[in-house]
Parts: C-alpha cells; sequence; structure tokens
C-alpha cells in the first residue's frame, strides 16, 4: 500500500458532527495509519480550539490520542529548503508548502487535502487527493 499524508481539513473532519459523509471518510484514512507533519499538528491544534472552544488541556489531549493513529513527520532544515523550493516552483501558500515538503520528505505518493489542486502531481512523486470529491 502507498503511504499517505494528511492535510489538517482531514482531520478536522473527524470531529464535525454537521457532515457525516466527510467524517466517515476522514475516519477510514486515519485508518491507514498517515503521516501528519508537525506543521499539521499546529494548524490542527490552533483550529480545534479557535473552532471548538474547548480548554486548552482537552484540545491537547484530543491530538494525543489522534497522534496514536499516525506517524509524525519532523521538520529540518531539509524540509524547509524544500518548502522553499515548492513555493518557488509551484506558488503554494507558505504553510501548504511545508505540509507538501513535508509528505515528500517521509515519501509519501499521495497527499490528501481538500485545499489544494485535486490530482496535482507534484515533482513525480506525490499525488494531491481531494478525498472528498
Amino acid at each position: 500500500m502507498n503511504k499517505i499524508a494528511l492535510d489538517t481539513n482531514v482531520l478536522i473532519y473527524l470531529y464535525d458532527l454537521s457532515d457525516e459523509k466527510k467524517r466517515r471518510i476522514s475516519e477510514s484514512l486515519l485508518a491507514v495509519k498517515p503521516a501528519i507533519s508537525v506543521q499539521v499538528i499546529s494548524e490542527y491544534l490552533n483550529v480545534t480550539k479557535r473552532l471548538q472552544k474547548l480548554p486548552k488541556l482537552e484540545v491537547l489531549e484530543k491530538c494525543i490520542s489522534l497522534l496514536a493513529f499516525c506517524d509524525i513527520i519532523p521538520i529540518n532544515i531539509r524540509t524547509m529548503d524544500k518548502a522553499s523550493f515548492l513555493l518557488s516552483k509551484y506558488d503554494f501558500q507558505l504553510f501548504d508548502s511545508i505540509i507538501v515538503a513535508s509528505a515528500l520528505e517521509a515519501n509519501c505518493s499521495i497527499l490528501y487535502s481538500e485545499d489544494l489542486q485535486h490530482n496535482q502531481l507534484i515533482e513525480n512523486k506525490l499525488t494531491i487527493v481531494n478525498p472528498f470529491i
């Protein structure tokens, strides 16, 4: 099976009670032990705290539980150099370039994201897939 990475929006839908379909798709992607970049973790914490208006400790505990099902991709200078290259070449948003660079660094073949261009092939190695269409 191909190694996959998830963008922040996929994780956010895990707790969206208003969209059962997206929640089920997110749960199925989490079940295959996806790679998650440190950037995604930071964004997830920020969005979860803001949208769900939960106490900080509860947000952190939710994140810890979630991460038990994931491989964490660290960010290092090589990742940042790759993000800089991707930013210039593909004109990604700043944080998206870090997420894409992290997925490439982790040798993922698919990055599931609702925010990036569906079916875009990055560096002939990584395909962006919107799992919700």
